[in-house]
Parts: C-alpha cells; structure tokens; sequence
C-alpha cells in the first residue's frame, strides 16, 4: 500500500487506518453506539475487520488520498476511535464522520480530530464543501457538528435506508 499522509493535533496522531488496525476496527464496529448511531456491519472476526478495511477503507484513500483515519492518544499510544472524510453513495460531496469506543467519548477528542480532519480537508484537498448525517438522536454528535461550523441543512435518505438522516453542511468560500 502506497504512503498516506497521516495528521497531528495537541493530543492525538491522525493514521491512515490499515489492516494493522483491525482488532480495533473489530471492537469499534461492535461498540453499542456504533451499531446505535452507525449500523451493525456484520464484522465478527478480526478477519472480517481486516477485509472491511481492506474493501470499504483503503479503495478510498487510494483513489483520492484521504480517507478513514484511526485515532491515537500519543500520549500512550491507545487507539481511541476514528475520524474522516467519506464519499458516501447517495450522499453529494464528501461527508465527515467519526466514532469512539466507549471508554474515550466525552473527553474533547472527537472535536479535536474532527477540527483537524475539516481544516486538512478544506486546506490539504480542496475540499470546498464539507457535509455530515446524523440520527435524529444522537444529540452529541449534532452539537459536534455545529461546534465545528456546520449547519443543519435539512433531512436526507441514503440508499438502502429508510432512515431520515439530519443533513449538515460547511461551504468554504474562498476569501
């Protein structure tokens, strides 16, 4: 796999996430808000997390240089959840997300990662256009959004879904 740029903040180290990752990847993907907020991906095994990486991660940051990124804690090195910018199908442009293991939410790192991710986006890819979805409960990720300038756009369906997704977006108008 070719080299892709990793990213730092204060207290994390923004890595492409790579097979390497797939224990982690594994847990996150079974963490009660992520089968809540996200879905259930039908990842049981650390196998089965190492072909998600390698089928739904890695094609994306092959073909456009950013992706998923797993986020570690450089303090100690924990792997503490991931951030990134995605080209959803049935989505418009390219959408930010991001996900915690349980033990590690409220602690300020989501707004950190996701504030890196959005500057290197706009900055690093051009990206002039950032949106987010998020369920109609999942309060804490709407305020994140909105925190990181985001605003509610209005309520979108993806494909495959019967879901209402809330629909955030930035606009980076060049000054």
């Amino acid at each position: 796999m070719a080299s892709y740029k990793s990213f730092e903040t204060e207290r994390l180290i923004l890595k492409p996430t790579s097979e390497e990752d797939a224990p982690f990847i594994y847990e996150l993907l079974n963490a009660p808000k992520w089968i809540q907020y996200i879905g259930d991906r039908n990842v049981r095994s650390v196998e089965e997390a190492k072909e998600y990486i390698r089928n739904k991660m890695q094609p994306q940051l092959e073909k456009h240089g950013y992706g998923n990124y797993t986020l570690i804690r450089k303090s100690d090195n924990v792997k503490l959840g991931i951030c990134g910018l995605y080209d959803r199908d049935g989505l418009e442009g390219i959408d930010i997300g991001f996900a915690f293991l349980p033990e590690h939410e409220q602690k300020g790192y989501a707004f950190e990662a996701a504030k890196e991710v959005k500057r290197a986006g706009i900055e690093e890819f051009s990206i002039s256009r950032i949106r987010a979805i998020t369920t109609k409960d999942n309060v804490a990720s709407q305020k994140l959004l909105e925190k990181l300038g985001l605003k509610f756009k209005g309520m979108v369906q993806l494909p495959d879904d019967d879901e209402e997704l809330l629909l955030y977006e930035f606009v980076n108008k060049p000054s």
